[in-house]
């Protein structure tokens, strides 16, 4: 299936409808079956027997950064999706203006479906056109790899000035900026070798998914741009990222609810506000967030650091088994913070939210926050096994040693630790 916004109205409506997704908690994690990428040599691209190369041009894209090819990238789409064989759609070298679209399953090829991106996709500005809330969403998919060494233009710089802050404490509908790449409902899919710039909302949103590779990426937006995270995903299970450099003005990879089993190596970020967990507890009934893994990481210039939050006094939630090792900060604030006092009011009850077996290891490097080491757990739930080992965090500047600040929380340490102990 492959819907553009130039299709009847009714079908507009149909699609809002059906495939409309919200940050809420209608859905449910979704159950991983095998992993088909295990133990294969993902970073080759390998043309196999026979498959058909549908290239965007001959369907009657052209290349020159003004003539929309939102119908041709649909017709080349379909042709690959419902091919018998195997089959990939390609983006030569050029601009291809493209509205929002479907790259939608189920395809019939036998094996993962190849979108090869060398050229550069780029969005449309008018923001009216993104009915159904995203630019290019990958749907209902099994096997699925986007890659090619191209790049994605979100050309968000026009609509910033009218984001919604979706992380205020109000319980009206936000409406989200159109994020650049969506995965919802893909098993087995790869984002590979590809780059985002100035998207309009986020730069890649997982969800719904399962067994997902994020590698050798390169996202890049202003540190000013609002609400542009980098990679964001919701309840999903078994999703790594490697190998990329994100540089952005929100989080540069947020979780929610319901993710799990979640691995993270080598990736620089900033600028931007860190690698976040949350905020959590802002929607009734919300799976946990576990199985973490952060490790080889290094932050630069960061609002946050390793953060974890979740709202006071709304919905209970857990978020347990969470892991930070081998990681360096450069002139981070807040390098290592809990945080259950998200857009927190005076008089507000405590989070509902438990945080345990959370261990920060081997974190080195500089911050320009007096406070490095933020716990600040609810008074209703506090925090349980949260570690700290071999600690080096040094404040810039000629003023006092880096401090630490412990609420409703017992850390357990080990080896180095600057900024000292909470008494």
């Amino acid at each position: 299936m492959v819907i553009a916004k130039r299709v009847g109205v009714d079908v507009i409506l149909w699609l809002v409808v059906a495939c409309f997704v919200v940050e809420g908690n209608e859905r449910a994690r979704p159950i991983a079956g095998p992993d088909i990428y295990e133990g294969r040599n993902v970073a080759k691209d390998v043309l196999a027997p026979g498959e058909i190369i549908n290239n965007v041009m001959s369907f009657g894209a052209k290349p020159d950064g003004k003539f929309d090819c939102t119908q041709a990238f649909m017709d080349a789409w379909r042709a690959t999706c419902k091919s018998k064989v195997q089959a990939r759609v390609l983006v030569p070298l050029g601009r291809f203006v493209v509205s929002a679209m479907y790259f939608a399953g189920p395809c019939t090829t036998p094996g993962p479906v190849t979108v090869q991106v060398e050229g550069t996709v780029v969005a449309t500005t008018d923001i009216s056109e993104y009915v159904d809330g995203e630019w290019l969403m990958f749907q209902d998919l099994s096997g699925i790899k986007l890659i090619g060494g191209g790049t994605f233009d979100g050309q968000g710089k026009d609509s910033w000035s009218q984001t919604e802050n979706c992380e205020t404490d109000s319980d009206s509908a936000c409406v989200r900026a159109p994020s650049s790449i969506f995965f919802s409902r893909v098993n087995n899919g790869i984002i590979q070798n590809i780059k985002t710039l100035n998207p309009k909302g986020f730069h890649i949103f997982v969800t719904n998914c399962a067994n997902i590779r994020l590698r050798l990426l390169k996202l890049t937006a202003p540190g000013t741009s609002p609400n542009t995270d980098g990679i964001h995903i919701s309840h999903s299970i078994n999703v790594k990222i490697s190998k990329s450099n994100i540089e952005t003005g929100d989080d540069c990879v947020s979780m929610i609810q319901g993710v799990n089993n979640v691995t993270i190596k080598r990736l620089k970020c900033g600028p931007g506000h860190g690698i976040s967990i949350g905020s959590l507890g802002k929607y009734q009934d919300e799976l946990e967030v576990r199985g973490i893994r952060v490790e080889n990481c290094t932050l630069v210039g960061t609002t946050n650091g390793l953060r974890i939050k979740s709202w006071p006094e709304k919905y209970s939630g857990l978020a347990t088994d969470i892991s930070y090792s081998d990681i360096t900060m450069e002139n981070v604030k807040n390098p290592i913070i809990i945080d259950q006092e998200y857009q927190c009011s005076p008089g507000m009850q405590p989070s509902l939210v438990k945080i345990a077996n959370v261990g920060f290891i081997n974190v080195k490097g500089t911050t320009i926050s007096p406070i490095a080491v933020d716990l600040r757990c609810s008074k209703q739930f506090p925090c349980e096994n949260i570690q700290l080992h071999n600690i080096d965090l040094k404040l810039l500047g000629p003023i006092l040693p880096s401090g630490a600040r412990c609420a409703n929380v017992k850390p357990v340490y080990g080896g180095i630790q600057m900024p000292p102990a909470c008494p």
